[in-house]
């Protein structure tokens, strides 16, 4: 016995299973599905990695005025300033007002938005809506409306002026100014929310019709009504959906640009630094200082990180909720 062990010991290592090779023809097909992918990765990269690249690496240089004498003047030169540039957008107090427009507009916007998409997600699963394409359509249409249209439409309806809405509310005395101080912000969130909802609702209901229809016939066999089956089969089942189209929304916020932009040239009220991207772009074109790509790139950048850094404590908060 002690040998037989001894012996066991001292055998050599069995040698490791010999990979298989692969055939010709798997290799042509992983070329070939390499090469039908390259068209979309040449597009991403040059549309989306090389443009981040850049970014990055001009946030670190700022434009400064070169030659001129004492009365200024000169050529405007890039010069390597480390993180001046982010140090001035961390210490800006206009981009800090600007995350609060921003902040105090998601936690309105996005609630209402998902809520309102997801009630009209299930009432469309429900059997109680026929036709059920004509008002998918109808919903979403909104959402297929150009970014920048639907806010100039919007500025119009909300034109004391102009506006069918505004007439129609002084002639049963009621006097609103969608402009002022207190309620531009829910302006721009009614904008948003009548944009985005329909596209939401279809997040919504694709997990709806995602669900088994054998678990709603076993409620309905042990008595439950719409309602119960709505709440205990329906809602737990799009938890899912929820998260990524909370997830969506959030980050689309946080990028809150075009309705503010918009609505400015008719309120002057609302600054070139009234949300981060305003004031970005406007940093960029020079109409605030200091100017240039390099402060404007800092800006992009700190805002990217907060939307991120927001994404995954909702990520953990609902992850923890659901526990």
């Amino acid at each position: 016995m002690t040998a037989s062990i001894t012996q066991a010991k001292g055998a050599a290592p069995k040698r490791a299973a010999a990979k298989p090779k692969r055939s010709k023809a798997f290799k042509r097909e992983n070329r070939t599905g390499w090469a039908f992918m390259a068209p979309f990765a040449i597009l991403f990269a040059f549309v989306f990695l090389l443009p981040i690249i850049w970014a990055v690496y001009s946030s670190f240089f700022r434009q400064v005025s070169q030659g001129g004498g004492l009365y200024g003047g000169g050529e405007l030169v890039n010069e390597f300033v480390g993180f001046q540039n982010f140090q001035y957008v961390i210490t800006s107090g206009k981009f800090w007002t600007g995350v609060g427009h921003v902040l105090l507009y998601t936690v309105i916007q996005v609630p209402i938005m998902i809520i309102a998409a997801l009630a009209l997600a299930m009432v469309i699963d429900s059997f109680v809506v026929k036709h059920v394409t004509g008002f998918r359509l109808g919903y979403f249409l909104p959402y297929a409306i150009p970014g920048v249209v639907a806010p100039i439409i919007w500025v119009y309806l909300y034109n004391g002026q102009i506006s069918p809405i505004v007439k129609g509310l002084e002639s049963i005395g009621i006097h609103v100014d969608f402009f002022a101080n207190n309620v531009v912000l829910g302006s721009m969130a009614n904008i948003t929310t009548w944009t985005f909802t329909g596209y939401n609702m279809l997040i919504f209901l694709a997990a709806l019709q995602a669900i088994p229809h054998d678990l709603y016939e076993a409620a309905r066999i042990d008595g439950a009504n719409g309602f119960q089956v709505a709440m205990k089969i329906k809602l737990p089942n799009v938890r899912g959906a929820a998260l990524l189209a909370m997830l969506l929304s959030i980050v689309g916020t946080i990028q809150l640009f075009n309705e503010p932009q918009i609505m400015s040239t008719a309120d002057p009220g609302i600054s070139k630094a009234y949300t981060p991207m305003m004031m970005a772009m406007n940093t960029s074109q020079g109409t605030l200082t200091p100017s240039g790509d390099g402060p404007a790139s800092a800006i992009a950048i700190v805002m990217a990180l907060i939307a991120g850094l927001l994404a995954v404590v909702y990520t953990l908060a609902e992850r923890k909720v659901n526990e």
